[in-house]
């Protein structure tokens, strides 16, 4: 069948059908037209210090004219970051990006192992890393000679005393920077002293060059790199900044960036599409210290809080946060992993905002899907496609299905990827002849044009035959008011195939198997009850709390 496309009549008013990637011939020129415009205003803070648009032109230049001037790298080389939320990383980011070379995000979590991997992968030729993570860093380069590093302490850019103290209490009090040593190594701020000597030059830089190198699956295998390109970037910050900024004020917003930019996520929402509109990013560099993070909160007023289900529940369920003011909140955004509605419901009925679904992936720079940002209650759905961006259902032999059928989701628009760098097998399993990236998510339409998540396609459990979705379990346990966290997976069963599990964390410590699965009764059809029960303390989750079913498949519990 043809492809429909019912989104367009439901879209918000003054939201366009499609956008004009043309309009900037680089992400630079986005940075350069946000500097002109709001050089005084705030663009990114951490631990109570602020960077002004114009702070960050004048740094990146200089760490740009480092990286030409300095170490003679040539378009296109590689250059992999290796940081938390700090002040050192827009600066950075920016400054690679003006060089017109390729930034590298590494998570600062990885093991020697996995870093190696993506630094042979991706041939980077510097790594900047902060003091924390140095050892993993010596350790990988002492193996790959020829790769310059550059540290920084977390304290480093915020002035006096305050850097220093926070440098002092990481390293002697709080025992979180290891010794380390890196032949060759160079200070950060000594590379931005070193750029002042350097005259910056211009260097042509255009739509096909890659300005990410965004590395996907370390959960389900090797990590590839996919290649997202100044245009996909622009398209994408065009995208979101079309839908939301109806609801916003330009170079009036407080963003809050808890999610790490490293992830796809907030790198393009954060760093991008709010840099765009002159928003004031607050980088929370440890969200997982809870009590710390609602102190953040409460220190400035909030208006765009980007995030993921398992933040929005930590956050609802940390003493103090219900407290806060909420009177300047105007978006909340959920992405990276469904959003269930037991805390969709919880934040609208503390916050008074509602919890708008997102959905994306790495390969689509991420944004795809969206919300009405003026939606008055949770929905369950991902929303509607963004401007420019065609998505369909497909089924197994590649036809496109009808509204309400469940396939495969496919996306085809000018954010999706240009491939995974140097594999071009890979790159042609998910992107198919016709253009379309197969996402491996579960899906249906609904005939406003709405899309709805099912499942993963990999995740779905299959049992006596019927189709079980771990996300609808989840949904269902996670409205017990005893839950705190739950995930669902699927365990061998000798009668039906397959039998769903849940693992949950209590917060309720009375809470009981029979009480969940007598719950579950009462919610969920026969073949889709958990048969087993299994109690943690914590999930396994990955980066920025996204749960990992994969690591929970293990042996059965009897309960």
């Amino acid at each position: 069948m043809s492809l429909e496309r019912p989104w367009l009549d439901n879209y918000p008013s003054g939201v366009p059908a499609t956008i004009d990637v043309g309009e900037y011939p680089s992400i630079v020129a986005v940075l350069d037209k946000a500097n002109a415009d709001y050089r005084d205003r705030p663009a990114f803070s951490n631990f109570g210090k602020a960077l002004t648009f114009a702070d960050i032109d004048r740094l990146s230049r200089q760490f740009a004219a480092y990286l030409l001037g300095e170490l003679k790298l040539k378009k296109g080389d590689r250059v992999a970051i290796m940081l938390p939320n700090c002040l050192q990383y827009p600066i950075a980011i920016f400054g690679v990006l003006r060089a017109g070379l390729t930034v590298v995000n590494v998570n600062p979590m990885y093991t020697a192992r996995e870093l190696r991997h993506q630094m042979e992968d991706s041939g980077a030729k510097v790594i900047l890393v902060l003091d924390n993570f140095g050892d993993t860093v010596q350790e990988v380069l002492e193996r790959m000679p020829g790769v310059l590093a550059i540290t920084s302490g977390l304290g480093d850019m915020l002035g006096f005393p305050k850097g220093a103290i926070v440098n002092f209490v990481l390293k002697h009090v709080k025992k979180m920077v290891p010794d380390y040593r890196i032949e060759g190594a160079v200070r950060f701020r000594d590379t931005l002293t070193l750029g002042q000597m350097h005259a910056l030059p211009e260097v042509a830089i255009g739509h096909d060059d890659i300005a990410f190198l965004q590395y996907t699956g370390g959960t389900t295998g090797v990590a590839k790199g996919a290649m997202l390109t100044h245009a996909n970037m622009i398209a994408n910050m065009q995208q979101v900044g079309a839908w939301i900024t109806l609801s916003l004020d330009r170079g009036q917003e407080v963003a809050i960036a808890a999610l790490p930019l490293y992830h796809i996520f907030s790198l393009t929402a954060c760093a991008m599409v709010f840099m765009r509109i002159g928003a004031h990013s607050v980088l929370v560099t440890n969200p997982r210290d809870m009590p710390e993070f609602v102190k953040i909160l409460k220190s400035v007023p909030f208006s765009i809080l980007p995030g993921v289900n398992t933040l929005f529940n930590g956050l609802l369920n940390t003493p103090g946060f219900g407290q806060l003011d909420f009177s300047h909140l105007k978006v909340t955004l959920g992405g990276g992993m469904a959003v269930q509605r037991a805390v969709a419901e919880k934040w609208k009925q503390v916050t008074g905002c509602t919890l708008a679904e997102a959905y994306g992936l790495t390969e689509t720079s991420p944004g795809v899907c969206i919300n009405p940002l003026d939606l008055k209650d949770y929905n369950g759905s991902i929303g509607l496609p963004l401007p420019s961006t065609d998505v369909c259902v497909k089924d197994d032999e590649g036809k496109v299905l009808a509204s309400g059928e469940i396939g495969e989701l496919c996306v085809k628009g000018p954010q999706v990827m240009k491939g995974y760098w140097q594999r071009p097998e890979e790159t042609a399993k998910v992107i198919d002849d016709s253009g379309w990236l197969h996402t491996g998510d579960m899906a249906r339409m609904d005939e406003r044009g709405y899309f709805f998540i099912v499942d993963r396609k990999k995740d779905m459990i299959l049992v006596s035959g019927f189709n079980v979705y771990p996300n609808e379990i989840e949904d269902v346990v996670a409205m017990m008011p005893g839950v705190l966290e739950v995930a669902a997976i699927g365990v061998p069963d000798d009668k039906s195939g397959e039998a769903v599990k849940v693992f949950i964390v209590r917060k309720d410590p009375a809470l009981t198997a029979e009480q969940v699965k007598a719950f579950c009764r009462e919610n969920l059809t026969g073949y889709k009850l958990p048969k087993f029960v299994e109690f943690r303390d914590a999930l396994p989750k990955s980066n920025v709390g996204k749960i990992l079913r994969k690591e929970l498949r293990g042996p059965v519990a009897s309960t």
